[in-house]
C-alpha cells in the first residue's frame, strides 16, 4: 500500500478518478493477474494447480497476486477444514463478469496476431 500523501498515490487517484477504463486496468494490471484470472475462468483451482498452470511465476509473486486479487474482490479463497489442508481459489461474481471481456481480448489478439513477440 502506498502512503495516502505520497505523490504516487495522489497521481494514481488523479488518473483513476471517474475513469472506469483506467481503474479497471489498474485493478488487473501487472504481469500475472490476468493470467491468474484466465486460469480460473472455468473452475476453482487449488494453489498447486494454479502454480503448475503458470510455471514461470515465482511462489512469492503468485501468493502476492492472489492476495491482491482477493482484496480487490476478483477472487475468492475457500479453505476446507480437512487434513491434509485444502484451499481452492475461484472467481467472484466480479471476476466472472470480466471473463467475456477477457475472451474478447483473447480473440482480438488471435485475429490480429498479437503474440508478444514484436507482432503488432
Amino acid at each position: 500500500m502506498r502512503k495516502e500523501n505520497s505523490s504516487n498515490h495522489i497521481n494514481e487517484k488523479a488518473i483513476t478518478n471517474n475513469c472506469p477504463i483506467t481503474s479497471t486496468v489498474m485493478a488487473i494490471g501487472g504481469r500475472w493477474k490476468i493470467v491468474i484470472l484466465w486460469q480460473l475462468k472455468n473452475s476453482a483451482l487449488r494453489y498447486n494447480e494454479i502454480r503448475k498452470a503458470i510455471p514461470n511465476i515465482s511462489e512469492k509473486m503468485l501468493i502476492q497476486q492472489l492476495k491482491e486479487l482477493m482484496q480487490s474482490g476478483w477472487v475468492n479463497k475457500k479453505d476446507f477444514n480437512e487434513i491434509p489442508p485444502r484451499t481452492e481459489y475461484s472467481l467472484t461474481d466480479l471476476g466472472s463478469s470480466f471473463m467475456p471481456i477477457l475472451e474478447n481480448i483473447y480473440e482480438w489478439g488471435t485475429v490480429n496476431n498479437i503474440t508478444g513477440e514484436g507482432n503488432q
